[in-house]
């Protein structure tokens, strides 16, 4: 017998195993945003200077990018990689496919329970991430249900949480006063680079799901089907666009469109104190 029929597909992972893992993730993304207020409290006067909801803002925006390098890293491999997963786009799973279906799940149930108890604690509400999150949570979600629906496209979605790293890093040196340097309007020409780098992938995704109409009608279930086409319409031609523009915008004119639209700080200075962003401690 063929070696590769003799291993067949993957099994999937059990419900408990699935749950575990979902629940490994929040913890862990939890830990990541509990570790980044400790550092960002102990290192930063920055952060020191910050009103409370900022400073939830700033600690999501950490956690997020982290999440960021894993997506963009699931995503890349699904592209270039040659395995199940890219060779049949309806129905190919791999073990690490499930792991990352898995662990974006529970990091998309702590991003939505973060962003909505902030948002009671601080009576706001941010439609457009707010509508982002929940169908992402749903999208892994119902991979998890219906679980002989393939990962490509699931795989390709996360890439398009490149951005995060490089929204954390344009945010925080904003917040900072130094979004006169070099060094941010360089971080800012890639982040913007990277949303127009999301906009192609939404189209590729839309031609992988269009050409593959067939096989998604018979082997995916309707309600996977449904959020992926709502989530993906969404995100091509509202969503998308709104964030391209704001952070193209926010390169010419630097404020802080999360809040308020607060203009930057001038160059070397944060919250009105020195701009040295890191607090010196006697050893």
């Amino acid at each position: 017998m063929d070696p590769e029929q003799r291993s067949g597909p993957p099994p999937r992972p059990g419900a408990d195993h699935r749950l575990q893992l979902i629940s490994l993730a929040f913890c862990v993304y939890a830990g990541i945003f509990l570790l980044s207020h400790l550092l960002s409290a102990t290192l930063s006067r920055t952060y020191a200077s910050l009103a409370a909801k900022e400073k939830v803002f700033w600690n999501l925006a950490a956690t997020r990018a982290v999440f960021g390098v894993q997506g963009a890293a699931a995503g890349l491999r699904a592209l270039t990689e040659d395995s199940a997963v890219t060779r049949d786009r309806t129905r190919g799973q791999e073990a690490w496919s499930w792991f990352n279906v898995l662990t974006a799940t529970g990091f998309f149930v702590f991003e939505n329970v973060a962003l909505h108890a902030s948002g009671a604690v601080f009576r706001s509400f941010d439609l457009p991430l707010a509508t982002h999150h929940f169908f992402a949570l749903s999208g892994f979600a119902s991979l998890v249900v219906w679980d002989s629906t393939g990962h490509f496209l699931s795989m390709v979605t996360l890439l398009l949480e490149m951005s995060t790293p490089f929204t954390c890093i344009s945010w925080m040196l904003l917040k900072a006063g130094y979004a006169h340097t070099l060094f941010w309007r360089a971080n800012q020409w890639v982040m913007i680079h990277s949303f127009h780098c999301r906009m192609v992938l939404t189209y590729f995704m839309w031609w992988v799901f269009l050409t593959h109409w067939a096989e998604f009608s018979a082997h995916v279930a309707l309600p996977p089907r449904l959020l992926l086409f709502t989530g993906l319409a969404l995100l091509t031609f509202v969503i998308n666009p709104i964030w391209t523009h704001k952070k193209t915008m926010q390169l010419l004119h630097p404020v802080d469109w999360n809040f308020g639209e607060k203009s930057a700080p001038p160059s070397g200075a944060a919250g009105g104190r020195p701009a040295a962003s890191v607090k010196l401690h006697a050893s």
